[in-house]
């Protein structure tokens, strides 16, 4: 774990595992894994095979399917 935090923006969790040579906290592991399931069962033997620098192009083609919530805003609903 080489990060502090999650590399994922906006995230300030605790890193829990590798997705390449950065970390990603458990909530978005376990979104990286379901995202790699949906791409069919060869990507995990085809990731499984990746150096972590060719992980780290997975990792990044994951994170722009992820949505970056902003900052909750202060004004109220109405």
């Amino acid at each position: 774990m080489h990060d502090i935090r999650c590399f994922v923006p906006n995230c300030q969790s605790r890193p829990y595992a590798p997705a390449g040579t950065q970390s990603v906290c458990k909530d978005h592991f376990i979104n990286f894994l379901t995202w790699r399931r949906r791409r069919g069962p060869q990507m995990f033997l085809k990731y499984a095979a990746m150096t972590m620098q060719d992980r780290d192009a997975i990792a990044a083609e994951w994170q722009k399917t992820i949505r970056v919530d902003e900052a909750p805003s202060n004004s109220p609903k109405t």
